[in-house]
């Protein structure tokens, strides 16, 4: 199975990556191997293999607790902008 063009063309666009034509026939490759080797491993029979490790060890927790913060001040101080009472960061793209 080789990936078409437009399929390396619509995976890069999803990745949000610009690939020129060198690195889209490169990925092209990478891809068909490892989506080859993937439906390979499909192949094994995993019906009798038990699930997860067996191991004695457990998580430590911590209980959950709320600690209100009282230094708001010294807070809004030294933070670059705000508005309001609030502190104002740049957008995520």
């Amino acid at each position: 199975m080789n990936l078409k063009k437009e399929e390396i063309e619509h995976i890069a666009q999803l990745a949000r990556l610009q690939l020129t034509a060198k690195d889209k026939e490169k990925f092209s490759h990478q891809l068909t191997a490892i989506l080859a080797w993937i439906d390979q491993l499909n192949e094994v029979d995993t019906e009798t293999v038990g699930i997860g490790l067996k191991s004695d060890i457990t998580n430590v927790l911590r209980e959950d607790f709320i600690k209100p913060f009282s230094d708001t001040d010294t807070l809004h101080q030294s933070f670059p902008e705000k508005k309001d009472n609030y502190l104002q960061v740049k957008g995520v793209k």
